[in-house]
């Protein structure tokens, strides 16, 4: 036999780079290795050669070609499909990144670059004290929405991001577990629920060593205002397909951040991707309160949201409240708690959670023998051509999930005029307080496209009572549902902000109040009115908003924006199957809206209720869907890769499978499941 010494070696050269700060030594080096040598062996053999004592625990390879992490240390070269042509890199796991937040502050933090952005997020909001991280998830801007701030603002710096909160001394960013006592069902009280201030005598002790009191407030407490200036140097969508873009640029959940092409020291914006807000408590959120508050505003503020004229004076003066408590904070010591208070926030936190269908289901049976049905006179107003109205009144009755209308009331035995069934449908308010006019707009799924009905009240009590019902009618759910209730509350509370016309109280001279109106409401408002008339009619609608703390008027204004018909809708560009035009795809927390790219009209929904299973076609890029009743749709994404919208459904999916009676930890193998696809 001729030894291996005689016929040639089996070992073979690799080039193996590191990345370390350390001057006068070398960061290239070759090895002699073999197929059989585990990753973890050639770890040790390198940093034998480097012969620098420090702690490499970090440090891991990074195969540039194929751009991705050598992970496990048990497995061999051989079984990687590492040959001699393989550039690694032995680098660290952790690096710096900036992520900007979403009431625009830039914080600079240590975050795993080998972790999945699922787990990476999850670490990023132990450090920040943001319960629920599967509501966030990173986003890169696309070029579309910064080429507007490069041509004006090329040599400044960003007046929004100037300031930056170092956090990179976090036990977090180092790769060690967040205190847990953050996280467990016995927690203590880490912020005072009405006014959203750090306790200082429990954020110390509970939160991370970097997330000081100070450090606490940034977060947790806004500090406006935005002039109109820099409102003027921002991306502000104008059609659907500007829209899109703002959708187009959400990371992987599944692959990590140096696998997505993210490196050291890049900034990404931290957002809540999803927008179903669960088991939100003042007292332990303060900073996601204030953050999901930060982001309702600027898309107030940037137009990404539509909303009326009196809409938008509802969300300016709830901005004032918050301003002038503010101020009122900071010159007064409050020595006592109302505690009417209190309960009043806690009451708005609960008309604040968003359930899914398939979600968390009360524990209260609906009695089958005796569900409730609503019965009135109502308008019914048909959309005609030329742009005519046929109004007439009939007797509607809700029943069910079903409204049946009659010529009167008397003839309501026998059989209605129509039934029309609301599983499904689209429900958009159509109201104007000051104008006494209460409409609800029905869009109902038809064989064709969809059906529109207006029904129109006479009052604020009966348009509340009949839209609850239909929203709830188009989830599936009837009115013996627990939700029916809080949702008349809801609706009626809203009307009352927006009903400040019949307030007698005298306004304020708007000489004797500093407030720069401008601030409060988008650009298309600021050039409509004067400031004089602004600020006037903003104090006009800040009367019935006057008497909240600074955390209810937070919290209303989240309300106000969950309230708005086109709220939690991402949209996307796609071509579904068979069409030879391009659609806008809506995607929400409970359905999918197929969108007339030209009118904005919606044509088709398609609820996450009624949905039997989702694929991804990868070769071809198609997202495929089956529903019941045989219907099936297949598109594909022209905005963003349709692994984005993939996502999006599993996401929504996985979190309706939350519950208060569940432990804290998260079932993140059940995530990247309905997530990940099969690439």
């Amino acid at each position: 036999m001729v030894s291996s010494n005689e016929y040639g070696s089996h070992t073979w050269e690799l080039l193996l780079t590191v990345d370390h700060q350390h001057e006068g030594i070398e960061k290239e080096h070759k090895l002699q290795v073999t197929g059989d040598l585990h990753v973890g062996g050639l770890m040790l053999k390198l940093v034998e050669k480097i012969k620098v004592a420090q702690d490499w625990s970090d440090y891991a390879f990074w195969w540039e070609q194929k751009k991705c992490w050598l992970l496990k240390t048990h497995w061999t070269l051989d079984k990687c499909g590492v040959q001699a042509d393989a550039k690694l890199i032995f680098t660290t796991q952790h690096k710096m990144l900036r992520l900007r937040l979403p009431n625009m502050k830039t914080v600079r933090l240590k975050v795993s670059f080998s972790s999945m952005v699922f787990r990476a997020v999850s670490d990023i909001c132990k450090m920040l004290n943001i319960r629920r991280s599967e509501e966030l998830s990173l986003l890169k801007q696309s070029e579309g929405t910064l080429k507007k701030k490069k041509k004006k603002d090329k040599n400044s710096k960003d007046p929004a991001t100037e300031d930056i909160l170092n956090l990179g001394n976090s036990p977090v960013s180092s790769g060690l577990p967040a205190n847990p006592g953050l996280y467990s069902k016995t927690m203590t009280p880490l912020y005072d629920p009405v006014s959203g201030t750090p306790a200082s005598s429990t954020i110390t002790w509970f939160s991370d060593g970097s997330m000081n009191e100070q450090n606490c407030s940034i977060l947790a407490l806004s500090h406006p205002t935005c002039s109109p200036e820099m409102l003027a140097e921002m991306y502000q969508p104008r059609t659907l397909v500007d829209k899109a873009k703002l959708n187009a640029g959400w990371l992987d959940s599944s692959r990590s951040l140096m696998e997505q092409g993210v490196q050291e020291e890049d900034q990404l914006l931290l957002r809540f991707k999803y927008y179903t807000f669960f088991d939100l408590n003042p007292k332990y959120d303060a900073v996601r309160i204030n953050q999901i508050y930060e982001q309702a505003r600027w898309a107030i503020l940037l137009e990404e949201i539509d909303c009326t004229e009196e809409e938008m004076l509802i969300f300016a003066a709830l901005q004032a409240q918050y301003h002038v408590s503010k101020l009122s904070l900071s010159s007064e010591t409050q020595d006592s708690t109302c505690e009417s208070e209190v309960d009043e926030v806690e009451a708005a936190l609960s008309n604040l959670e968003v359930t899914l269908e398939g979600g968390s289901k009360s524990n209260i049976l609906e009695d089958i023998t005796d569900i409730p049905k609503l019965a009135d006179n109502l308008k019914l107003v048909r959309p005609k051509k030329l742009a005519l109205k046929a109004i007439k009144t009939y007797w509607f009755v809700f029943r069910d999930t079903s409204i049946s209308y009659f010529k009167n009331k008397e003839s309501a035995q026998g059989e209605p005029v129509e039934k029309l069934n609301l599983k499904g449908c689209e429900v958009v308010p159509d109201v104007n307080v000051a104008a006494k006019k209460f409409g609800i707009k029905l869009l109902i799924p038809v064989a064709d496209g969809m059906n529109e009905v207006y029904l129109r009240c006479d009052n604020e009590d009966q348009y509340a009572r009949w839209m609850a019902a239909c929203v709830l009618a188009s989830k599936g759910r009837t009115m013996a549902d627990s939700s029916y209730q809080p949702e008349v509350q809801k609706i009626l509370s809203f009307l009352q902000m927006k009903n400040w016309t019949m307030c007698s109280q005298a306004t304020s001279e708007p000489e004797n109040v500093d407030m720069k109106p401008e601030c409060f409401v988008s650009p298309r408002y600021t050039k409509k009115f004067k400031s004089k008339q602004l600020t006037a009619r903003i104090l006009e609608a800040h009367q019935n908003v006057s008497q909240m703390s600074l955390v209810e008027a937070k919290l209303r204004f989240i309300q106000a924006w969950q309230s708005l018909p086109e709220f939690g809708l991402s949209y996307y560009i796609v071509r579904f199957k068979g069409s030879k035009k391009d659609d806008v795809l809506g995607v929400s927390y409970n359905r999918l809206i197929r969108i007339d790219m030209a009118t904005g009209d919606p044509i088709t929904t398609w609820r996450f209720s009624n949905m039997k299973q989702w694929n991804v076609n990868w070769e071809i890029r198609q997202v495929a869907i089956e529903f019941d009743q045989n219907v099936s749709i297949a598109f594909t994404c022209l905005s963003a890769d349709c692994k984005i919208i993939h996502e999006y459904i599993g996401g929504y999916i996985f979190l309706s499978t939350r519950s208060k009676d569940h432990n804290e930890t998260l079932d993140e193998e059940l995530f990247h499941k309905l997530t990940g696809g099969q690439e």
